[in-house]
């Protein structure tokens, strides 16, 4: 479990230090530029997080199939990854459209809106690589190969921080963007990305990427993928809408609540990559398990998997309850924003160890195919339970953003305990394998 979480939690954070460098870089330049990019990331992710969720399907579809040892079925999965990724692509990339009338209608501060609304156009060339990185990075990471993706992530990483510098501050005779060069560097760094992978795993994805299967356009399998997927996808809009909502909330209280809640959400979310990553591992060790008809390992790497994310997110809380300020300083100077950040981060450390439990679960379950309850968790969790706590002690009780953030980990709270009772449950019965197309999982 270590060996394989240790690269997977690498480029967890390395795709989250692209974020940070982001809002650090942006943050520099003024509160709107910095409450802009926060506004314009939440409406980007919002419109492409359950695509990346489909997509996740291929954890358990190539994990197990690596197990079984059927090559036959990883080359199907790839390529049916690639081909619903063109389609989710298309769909984000109309909807990151309107996002100037959207974000007037959700009632975010003026000055912010025009900012941000241009980061989402210029975030639009950047959704196909998006999605179609999302593909060969579960890919590669059911199979266990993780170095093309630690290499890349980590010179994406370089250039990300090179084109900021450019972009944002008009550095090399390139116009000070702000905000608006962030996005561009985000799309740039999205087309490296994927070029970058598949050009340093080309050994190891060809067999997979070519010649076109004739059946991976068969409409059922797909369906299938898409049913197995599409409750991750649910998933993810769920937890990812919740916290959009508390975001879309402290908009409503002003530009320095919601710059302020931006740098203490960035800090939480980089912690939260590690657990992340876990539960990646979690979700192909399990699946590995699972294809190779190995219940006993799969229960072990179920159990390795939940220490490890549980016991990282204590050690996170404990640094972010005795260090709020110090670590805030290191995203912003602006007196306003940094008193709300220190007074977020607290309440950060609190909910580190359920939203560490949640998500290494969630991967958990995903390893042995099992995606519509943890769907179901969320909708309880975080919309029935943690989004009226959020309403009645951010507004009612007048508690403000620290209030909105306590109702975030009464929801994780919920979460976590729910998808434990699922695990313990599901362990107890018969694991099988998946089953994606007509003929035998042994191949034709």
């Amino acid at each position: 479990m270590v060996r394989l979480a240790l690269p997977i939690v690498v480029v967890q954070l390395g795709l989250m230090s692209m974020g940070v460098a982001d809002t650090i870089m942006v943050g520099h330049v003024s509160p709107v530029d910095l409450a802009a990019v926060a506004l314009g990331s939440l409406y980007f992710w919002a419109v492409s997080i359950f695509g990346m969720g489909v997509l996740m399907a291929l954890d358990p579809v190539v994990a197990q199939a690596v197990g079984a040892g059927d090559e036959v079925a990883i080359g199907r999965g790839v390529q049916r990854g690639g081909l619903i990724s063109a389609v989710l692509a298309l769909v984000a990339s109309l909807l990151l459209l309107p996002a100037t009338p959207l974000l007037i209608v959700l009632r975010q501060p003026p000055d912010v809106v025009p900012v941000a609304a241009r980061y989402c156009l210029v975030s639009i060339p950047g959704t196909l690589p998006f999605f179609l990185f999302v593909v060969f990075r579960q890919s590669l990471q059911a199979m266990g190969r993780m170095r093309p993706i630690v290499l890349t992530i980590l010179a994406a990483n370089v250039l990300n921080l090179f084109l900021n510098w450019v972009l944002v501050y008009g550095n090399l005779g390139a116009p000070a963007m702000g905000a608006v060069g962030s996005g561009w560097a985000s799309t740039f760094s999205r087309w490296f990305m994927v070029l970058a992978v598949l050009g340093i795993a080309w050994g190891l994805l060809r067999p997979y990427v070519a010649p076109i299967r004739p059946e991976v356009f068969s409409v059922r399998p797909l369906l299938r993928m898409i049913r197995l997927g599409g409750p991750v996808g649910i998933q993810l809009q769920l937890e990812f809408g919740a916290f959009g909502v508390i975001g879309i909330m402290m908009g409503w209280l002003g530009t320095i609540a919601m710059a302020g809640h931006q740098v203490a959400i960035n800090l939480a979310s980089l912690t939260f990559m590690v657990p992340l990553g876990v539960s990646a591992a979690s979700a192909v060790l399990v699946g590995h398990a699972v294809g190779r008809g190995d219940a006993a390992g799969a229960r072990r790497a179920a159990g390795s998997g939940l220490a490890l994310g549980g016991t990282f997110m204590v050690g996170s809380a404990v640094l972010l309850l005795l260090f709020p300020g110090l670590l805030a300083r290191v995203y912003t100077s602006e007196a306003d924003v940094l008193a709300v950040a220190v007074a977020l981060i607290p309440v950060a450390g609190v909910f580190q160890v359920f939203d560490g439990l949640q998500v290494v679960a969630s991967g958990v379950l995903r390893g042995i195919g099992d995606t519509r309850a943890p769907m179901v968790v969320n909708v309880l969790g975080f919309w029935l339970i943690g989004m009226p706590i959020s309403v009645v002690f951010g507004f009612r009780l007048g508690g403000g953003p620290i209030g909105l953030w306590w109702g975030l980990a009464s929801g994780l709270a919920a979460v976590a305990l729910f998808l434990l009772a699922r695990i313990r449950i599901r362990f107890a019965r018969e694991l099988t394998r998946l089953t994606i197309d007509e003929e035998s999982a042994d191949g034709p």
